[in-house]
């Protein structure tokens, strides 16, 4: 496997679709929680992203803990 192909697990910002692949969610659920602001998500450029670490902080919400940074 080539070294572009491996970066994929260390990624820090994620498309909505990844994210949603990680949440085991459909991308439309994903696009909801990013518009109504239920997870993280930064513009660049004009591009929305998710931040990596954004998932299990907003799975730790659903559960009601605290995620240290």
């Amino acid at each position: 496997m080539n070294a572009q192909h491996d970066i994929g697990p260390t990624l820090v910002l994620l498309t909505v679709e990844e994210a949603a692949r990680r949440l085991r969610i459909g991308r439309t659920t994903c696009f909801r929680l990013v518009a109504d602001g239920e997870i993280e998500s930064v513009t660049v450029g004009r591009l929305r992203r998710i931040p990596a670490d954004a998932v299990p902080a907003y799975v730790g919400k659903l559960r009601g803990l605290a995620v240290a940074a």
